[in-house]
């Protein structure tokens, strides 16, 4: 008898191992960690499977998508057919986690029974759709890349940097996995694409040829858009107030107006999208203020693990800000990525703390730009960084790294960076 082989015991192989065992199937839940270094079991492992269903976080240099080729399937490709409702699916290189989570509460203001899934927590194989009408889904480009075919019935795609070329072949290879989310669609799915992103526009055309409708935001020519202090819907009407949102840097508009895109693309109502972004304070790690002293904001942006998204966050401070006042606490582990593009945010910036791996790789792009010290534990990062940034401005841990050096997670580490502030708050600093 042949069995299904589930290759990553994490999150998602335990999910796709519970949900195929429940239904009567014969699973094999393996990893590296019960192979030798030489691998030499794996080929009769997927010898013997009828499926092999590896886990997003397997790269694609791993052998075994080479091995497993005419019998792979991602997670996302064995849970999308069981999905008989109506399925939005996000992506982007920054804000999928705060859009589906506004997605999310758009429909549910509009009275619909919405579930949020991927990668945003639940994994999708897990949904149980028998008491829902819609399920909004988070995907990463690591879900994309296996999964041909998704055919989702709203498909967004929020913006496109260079990110994880540690994991895909190359940017060409990343920006494929992205353009995925679009495969398989009908002349009855609904295209969400930033119109102020040459490479999402370029990819939601040749999507287009489907017959798919398209729906846009941003920009200068976005269906959705901003003009002067007010959101404005496809139709020209004015519908909320940018100040009267919980936060207003350009990327919160950016995501106040794909939300509402894509929500009313999946049916919500005018009415709920306004309910849904005025109750919305944030999540945590994303730009999130953390304290206020005499004069000095700390900021933690732990989730920023890329250049570009630290870039998103350094402008939109620095506008509030001025130039000159942010210390940048940066690094971790850098994923293939050009720190050298944050030279070009250097006028907002008074200092920079870099830490973890990429300490060195910081101080060296930087040099001759800013001012750059490294620190050997968030605690002295901090500290250097308090008495670095004066008696006003923002201390702003934004890595552009991932965490995977000194942290299991952004979250453990932005969690790190708020007990060394509170830390260093509490034995005075220089305040």
């Amino acid at each position: 008898m042949s069995y299904v082989m589930v290759f990553g015991a994490g999150v998602t192989g335990q999910a796709v191992t519970s949900v195929l065992s429940a239904e009567g199937l014969e699973v094999m839940m393996i990893d590296d960690a019960v192979l030798s270094p030489e691998m030499e079991e794996l080929e009769s492992f997927i010898e013997g499977a009828s499926q092999v269903v590896v886990s997003p976080g397997v790269p694609l240099s791993h052998p075994v998508h080479k091995l497993a080729a005419g019998k792979l399937i991602s997670e996302i490709g064995l849970a999308r057919p069981r999905i008989k409702i109506p399925f939005v699916a996000v992506t982007g290189t920054n804000g999928k986690t705060t859009v589906v989570t506004l997605v999310t509460r758009m429909l549910m203001e509009s009275g619909m029974r919405v579930q949020a899934a991927g990668n945003i927590g639940t994994p999708l194989i897990s949904v149980d759709t028998s008491s829902l009408d819609v399920v909004v889904a988070e995907l990463s480009s690591f879900q994309l890349a296996t999964t041909p075919g998704l055919a989702p019935d709203v498909g967004a795609w929020l913006n496109f940097q260079p990110d994880h070329l540690d994991w895909h072949r190359d940017i060409n290879d990343y920006r494929l996995s992205k353009a995925r989310i679009w495969q398989g669609i009908g002349d009855k799915s609904v295209i969400v694409a930033n119109a102020h992103d040459q490479v999402v526009m370029s990819e939601a055309r040749k999507a287009q040829h489907s017959g798919a409708r398209m729906v846009t935001w941003g920009g200068g020519n976005g269906m959705w858009r901003r003009v002067g202090d007010m959101l404005v819907s496809p139709e020209g009407d004015e519908l909320i107030a940018v100040d009267s949102l919980y936060r207003s840097m350009p990327h919160d508009v950016d995501n106040a107006l794909a939300a509402m895109a894509i929500a009313t693309s999946t049916g919500a109502s005018i009415e709920g999208c306004m309910k849904g972004l005025l109750q919305f304070h944030g999540l945590p790690h994303r730009v999130e203020s953390i304290a206020d002293c005499n004069g000095v904001e700390y900021i933690d942006d732990s989730k920023s693990t890329t250049p570009s998204s630290t870039a998103v966050a350094i402008a939109g401070i620095g506008d509030t800000y001025g130039q000159g006042k942010i210390v940048l606490i940066a690094g971790g582990r850098n994923k293939g990525l050009d720190i050298g593009m944050l030279r070009d945010y250097a006028r907002f910036l008074k200092a920079m703390v870099s830490i973890g791996e990429a300490a060195s790789e910081i101080k060296s792009a930087m040099s001759g730009i800013c001012p750059v010290t490294i620190a050997e534990s968030m605690q002295d990062a901090v500290n250097v960084a308090t008495d670095l940034v004066g008696d006003y401005g923002v201390v702003l841990l934004s890595p552009a790294c991932s965490s995977y050096d000194w942290y299991q997670s952004y979250a453990e580490r932005g969690d790190d960076f708020r007990a060394c502030v509170m830390e260093t708050i509490r034995n005075g600093g220089h305040l």
